[in-house]
């Protein structure tokens, strides 16, 4: 049976080897996963870290229409990390590729391997800055599923 699609959100960041780069392949392997499609995606963004000193990172932000499951979809994502040898060490350490699951539909997730929205997304300026980008020209009326105000107002002060 074929599922309908819904509209998911992820976050992209890399500060360790060619970021951009890593993000470009990133990127290319998710836009050929059956049931996944990429429909917008943000302009790279440079931005300091968070935690332990280490390099900047390259930050984006892509809206997907899926037929996956949450758990298929995260899993889909840790899948293309190990690819670019991701190693969790550290926590806030640094990495050549991190892929958060933002958003999935309207829906709240709350499992011990997969939280919906992300715990942390409204606090994190490197992830709200390339969302609002791709919501302004994809998605203006998708709101935030807990706190249900537009992506561009947590940018507000």
């Amino acid at each position: 049976m074929i599922q309908p699609r819904v509209k998911a959100a992820i976050a992209l960041g890399s500060n360790l080897g060619k970021s951009q780069q890593i993000l470009q392949r990133a990127l290319a392997q998710l836009s050929v996963v059956d049931g996944l499609v990429l429909k917008q995606i943000s302009s790279f963004y440079h931005t300091r870290p968070i935690g332990p000193p280490q390099p900047d990172y390259v930050n984006a932000c892509a809206l997907l229409e899926t037929q996956l499951s949450p758990l298929a979809l995260l899993h889909c994502l840790q899948t293309v990390e190990q690819a670019f040898d991701r190693l969790r060490v550290e926590r806030w350490g640094p990495r050549t590729l991190d892929l958060d699951l933002l958003l999935w539909g309207n829906q709240i997730i709350d499992q011990p391997d997969l939280q919906v929205p992300h715990p942390r997304m409204a606090e994190r300026g490197f992830v709200l800055v390339p969302l609002a980008e791709v919501f302004a020209e994809a998605a203006q009326d998708w709101r935030h599923p807990v706190l249900g105000v537009a992506i561009a107002d947590l940018l507000q002060p």
